[in-house]
């Protein structure tokens, strides 16, 4: 499908813009030709990227952690454009510790990120769309590990699985509205600074996947612009994963490796 054809100027909102995977979705959107408005709590990497985006977007930065800075955040889109018609909620957080370890303050944190500010972008989000009558559809990046428990970062975990629930909710309550809710969960993809891997977990973890990589551009780039495309005009409340198998089980093995046959 030519997504360039389905999805120029359409009003398109990523936040957590400045990361890995968002980086990856804000380049899949430009060059579908759409409107971007990029939201990020890194300032300064967010004007960076200010220069190069398409004419009719914009950039608003905003703590995701402070219910005020949505509200801003949604009113100047508002502002703006009226609604948008897509919204990708990107933001998260991957902090490692055990769970005998973490505080009640790190746990919040890692909630008020990967649930509580996507339900609140939503919500906000998708009040505009219902009141300009548009039938747009959210994107909540989600994660393999939502079914998948993975030791250490249990908090992470549990947050992505309350985030496939909250998306499931909202796409049965905004149906009658035409809104569109899906879940995308994106494959390895390392580099982050805000939760940054070490060397030897990168290895492992690349060593462990069936299709043998970690994630591209493309592959999270095509993956969004098809669920945002009218493509998937009968595709709500799913969760569509593209990891090369991550999610699934494991290449690792703990004993010498047997023939195939």
């Amino acid at each position: 499908m030519d997504f360039a054809q389905d999805l120029a100027g359409k009003r398109v909102v990523v936040t957590g813009a400045c990361g890995v995977v968002g980086r990856w979705l804000v380049q899949a959107f430009a060059e579908a030709g759409a409107r971007l408005c990029l939201t990020d709590g890194d300032a300064a990497a967010l004007a960076a990227m200010a220069a190069s985006l398409p004419e009719g977007g914009f950039t608003h930065p905003a703590d995701l952690r402070d219910a005020a800075a949505i509200e801003a955040l949604v009113a100047a889109i508002g502002e703006r454009w009226g609604a948008a018609d897509v919204v990708v909620n990107n933001a998260g957080v991957y902090p490692s510790g055990f769970l005998l370890d973490i505080d009640a303050e790190e746990w919040d944190r890692i909630f008020d990120i990967n649930l509580r500010a996507p339900f609140l972008v939503a919500r906000a989000a998708a009040r505009q769309m219902i009141a300009a009558g548009v039938k747009g559809n959210i994107i909540n990046i989600s994660s393999g590990a939502a079914r998948k428990m993975r030791r250490s970062v249990v908090p992470y975990c549990t947050s992505k699985t309350a985030l496939d629930r909250l998306t499931k909710g909202f796409a049965i309550e905004l149906a009658e509205y035409g809104i569109r809710v899906n879940a995308l969960e994106p494959g390895f993809a390392p580099g982050s600074t805000a939760s940054p891997l070490t060397d030897a977990h990168v290895e492992a973890t690349l060593a462990a996947i069936p299709l043998g990589r970690g994630s591209s551009p493309a592959d999270v780039g095509n993956a969004a612009l098809f669920l945002a495309s009218s493509a998937a005009s009968y595709v709500t409340g799913a969760t569509l994963t593209v990891d090369g198998g991550n999610s699934i089980g494991s290449l690792a093995v703990h004993q010498a490796k047997k023939s195939a046959l």
